[in-house]
């Protein structure tokens, strides 16, 4: 395909099935993780630890390379990209079936070790579909075919969060996380039926190992941080999820241990989060559209940190399931809204010449908190209690709006159009 052809209808739909293969992992060793725990009165500081699974996907800019470099051994034949994904594949539905088949209530540590690998595992997932996104279609595309991998993606992780959790109620938690193994086990069969990119073969030349290594890592990160402004930048990052990262971390235990919503209660409430998600993924872009992206993600951040505030509300109405559903929705809503102005602002930040690992280094930044911080949130929700906490919360994510604001007076190649 030339890079101004359309893409053809068959691999978008390839590509909604890699964003669903790719979303469905994701739930499972974090909130679903969570509502498992809760059902054996795991204490709420052990459920907040659980977010340090997810550190494969911050880091998973550390072995990104050996998919590029490595041929895929036994696999070979089927290409680089598809390759790989038929040996990730397969081992990331065994993992799930381990994991599926531990009891926390009996070695919760041997439930967390299957969890790590599974993690690992679907973020490797993630590396090899984004190198098949980005190698497959063409620039005039890549828009249309990430809008139908997040419908594939978010679709996913519904499944496997509040279907995940629906089906435990009805069958148990081991017959709902088979369930979950069985439909990773599909991706093989997505893999098969995609065809294997026609890779720019001329960007592998016989240079040093040393040489390699800048041309892949070091000179992406250096060019970034010669910018002014950069730390700044990179402050800015870290900190924007801070206080979502606390919240969501205590969430399956402030459900369950303070205001006593059932598992299913729950999981009615988070099936319909979809409406929330869509409509505040539209108002984030048409906020992008006509204010631009700093401005924009000013006020989806804005909206982000009042949102968190609705966890206040749902403590003073006590366990109200309408009330449940309402805090999800809007939680979800101002989210999305949020998160589709500041994928956009850290796009805009990435430059052309270092597009790919910028946006990787930027976006794992990103995830910081949530696989490192986020493991304390348990402990300081019963230092301070619920309502001082989730008061912290909302005050959390101020900072990093105020480092925005900062970095919208600079007249630096680190800025976006305002």
């Amino acid at each position: 395909m030339s890079p101004e052809s359309p893409a053809p209808k068959r691999l978008l739909f390839t590509m909604g099935a890699f964003g669903f293969m790719s979303g469905l992992p994701l739930p499972l060793t974090i909130f679903t993780l969570q509502q498992w725990f809760t059902s054996y009165g795991i204490p709420l500081h052990t459920i907040g630890l659980t977010s340090w699974i997810g550190l494969s996907y911050t880091l998973k800019f550390l072995w990104s390379a050996v998919f590029d470099r490595l041929p895929p051994g036994p696999m070979r034949a089927f290409g680089r990209r598809r390759g790989w994904l038929l040996i990730v594949q397969p081992a990331l539905a065994a993992a799930c079936v381990v994991f599926a088949l531990t009891d926390p209530g009996r070695n919760a540590l041997a439930t967390v070790a299957a969890a790590l690998v599974l993690a690992f595992l679907s973020a490797s997932q993630d590396i090899l579909i984004d190198a098949w996104r980005i190698e497959t279609f063409p620039e005039a595309s890549q828009g249309a075919a990430l809008a139908v991998y997040i419908w594939g993606y978010r679709g996913a992780m519904l499944v496997s969060d509040a279907g995940a959790i629906k089906l435990s109620v009805l069958f148990g938690w081991h017959a709902a996380l088979l369930a979950m193994a069985a439909l990773l086990a599909f991706g093989v069969v997505v893999t098969l039926s995609a065809p294997e990119p026609a890779a720019d073969r001329a960007r592998v030349v016989a240079l040093g190992w040393r040489a390699r290594l800048d041309a892949a890592l070091i000179a992406p990160f250096r060019e970034f941080l010669a910018r002014r402004g950069a730390v700044w930048v990179l402050a800015f990052v870290l900190l924007f999820r801070l206080g979502k990262v606390f919240a969501d971390g205590t969430a399956a235990g402030f459900y369950r241990y303070r205001l006593g919503f059932a598992p299913s209660m729950v999981a009615n409430a988070n099936a319909l989060s979809i409406f929330g998600t869509l409509a505040g993924a539209a108002l984030g872009g048409l906020l992008v559209a006509r204010w631009g992206a700093r401005r924009a993600l000013l006020a989806g951040g804005l909206l982000q940190a009042a949102s968190l505030g609705l966890y206040l509300v749902l403590l003073a109405a006590g366990p109200d399931p309408a009330m449940l559903t309402a805090k999800v929705v809007l939680e979800f809503f101002a989210g999305a809204a949020a998160d589709t102005a500041f994928l956009t602002y850290i796009s805009l930040l990435c430059s052309s010449a270092f597009t790919a690992t910028q946006y990787a280094m930027l976006s794992s930044l990103a995830a910081v908190a949530l696989h490192t911080l986020g493991g304390f949130s348990g402990f300081a929700a019963e230092a301070l209690g619920y309502h001082a906490f989730y008061a912290a919360c909302i005050l959390a994510g101020l900072p990093a709006l105020l480092i925005l604001a900062r970095l919208g007076r600079l007249r630096s190649p680190i800025t976006v159009a305002p």
